[in-house]
């Protein structure tokens, strides 16, 4: 599901492909939504760490932006299940439940980056910036 807005001007941003993984529907539309008026492009949105390794495969983002805690698998057991299938895959653990227990996790399973929602969504944004500038630049 392509959800590239027509009209959108260039930015660094702009071919950092973003799939969007939360349970909560209101975060995940505001996520998505953000992301979309801030430039990037959003290939999808998923709600649980099952369809976010499956949607991946399907849509090939440089990055998911990926919720903690969701019902069946949480996100750090998403995150091991999509760096095992996409070896490659970065992704960004977006909790708002940040502990040093939780980054060890996320660190463990291959997550790029563990961040607090309380960061705000700007924050998250220089991140996938900074994590995808050398992908992005090669295309």
């Amino acid at each position: 599901m392509d959800e590239r807005p027509s009209g959108q001007r260039a930015t660094p941003q702009s071919s950092v492909r973003v799939l969007v993984v939360d349970d909560t529907e209101h975060v995940r539309t505001l996520v998505a939504d953000m992301l979309r008026l801030d430039g990037f492009h959003v290939v999808g949105t998923a709600d649980s760490g099952d369809a976010a390794v499956d949607l991946a495969q399907q849509t090939d983002p440089h990055v998911v932006v990926m919720d903690l805690r969701m019902p069946g698998i949480d996100g750090v057991e998403a995150t091991r299940r999509l760096r095992a299938a996409r070896p490659g895959q970065l992704v960004v653990l977006y909790t708002a439940y940040v502990d040093a227990e939780v980054e060890r996790q996320a660190e463990e399973a291959g997550a790029a980056l563990c961040l607090g929602k309380v960061e705000g969504l700007p924050r998250l944004e220089r991140e996938l910036v900074r994590l995808t500038l050398a992908v992005t630049r090669g295309r």
